[in-house]
């Protein structure tokens, strides 16, 4: 079975004097440029009410895209019966801890056995609201809290909170070396030239502002708590990495391994072993977009993060030197 899909969108300043297909990328990123290309050649994109079945026209600021398309159902649609830590819930919002492993939004590689899945069986209504009211996401690999929205103008109330930076987010990442202070990083990321499924730090990236702070130092380590003024994909991942302070368990961004003899065997081993990124969402403070008042939800570390920042700790008091 398909279903017609219809979305529409409007040229911005910063994709004016691009390509059709290259704006519509951008634009559109759940699909694939090759399935962009056919839309277009097709005759399924219209700009300013025409069709043009061009890739390479080059749009202006302010024209209106509309993409109107058959597309077959998607296992995302489906509810599933995931397991979901439910931290808080109302009629109007759901806050959840995501576990690491968990997709966010189904995508290419990830069908199904999602976040948005999870939420359908939980709660049917929410195949009414816009991706099953997930309004931000966490990587696959990082833990921690997000906020959903149970109805329509419940959903529209926290995209503007989040695009007014009124949805305060704050992490936990335990990062390779010794920092020395806390500080902002504010570099422009985009979609990596070369490795797509990466991003990087680049001139011609969207503004990115990282603040962060230092909780505790070991031997070759810190323990940094981290809050996003923007929120760009692999935001503090990128910026961490670029500083040379890659996250642990980083396989993405850490770009060597990273041995330190004075560190035990124990956490030698522990380090090597610990296979996702040591980054998580402990803490979040929204309005609630109908009783009005402000909330705040904070959770701790998962276990095994727990367990690799004691046997660091441990290894500072028994005999690593400054």
């Amino acid at each position: 079975m398909t279903t017609e899909t219809i979305l529409q969108k409007c040229i911005s300043k910063t994709l004016a004097g691009k390509r059709l297909d290259v704006a519509l990328a951008q634009l559109f990123p759940d699909y694939s440029r090759n399935q962009l290309q056919r839309w277009i050649r097709e005759g399924a994109i219209k700009i300013d009410h025409q069709i043009t079945q061009k890739t390479r026209y080059i749009v202006q600021e302010n024209q209106q895209i509309k993409l109107q398309v058959q597309l077959p159902d998607s296992p995302g649609d489906i509810a599933q019966p995931i397991k979901l830590t439910i931290v808080y819930e109302d009629d109007a919002i759901i806050v959840i801890n995501k576990p690491v492993g968990l997709v966010v939004h189904p995508g290419a590689g990830n069908r199904d056995h999602t976040l948005m899945n999870a939420l359908l069986y939980h709660a049917p209504s929410l195949s009414a609201v816009p991706r099953a009211g997930i309004i931000h996401r966490l990587d696959k690999n990082t833990s921690g809290l997000l906020v959903i929205a149970k109805t329509i103008p419940v959903h529209h109330t926290l995209i503007k909170q989040m695009q007014q930076q009124k949805i305060q987010r704050h992490y936990q990442a335990l990062v390779q070396g010794k920092l020395i202070s806390g500080g902002t990083i504010q570099l422009p990321i985009a979609r990596h030239p070369r490795h797509r499924t990466k991003m990087a730090v680049t001139a011609t990236g969207k503004k990115a502002v990282t603040h962060y702070r230092i909780l505790e130092r070991f031997y070759a380590h810190t323990l940094l708590s981290i809050q996003l003024e923007t929120g760009r994909t692999h935001q503090i991942r990128v910026h961490l990495a670029h500083q040379q302070h890659p996250i642990v368990g980083d396989k993405t961004y850490q770009t060597r391994p990273h041995h330190v003899p004075a560190l035990s065997t124990t956490v030698q081993t522990a380090l090597h072993h610990f296979d996702h990124q040591a980054l998580h969402a402990h803490r979040l403070t929204l309005t609630h977009p109908v009783t009005k008042e402000m909330l705040e939800w904070t959770i701790p570390l998962p276990e095994d993060m727990q367990n690799l920042i004691a046997l660091l700790r441990a290894n500072q008091k028994n005999g690593a030197v400054e």
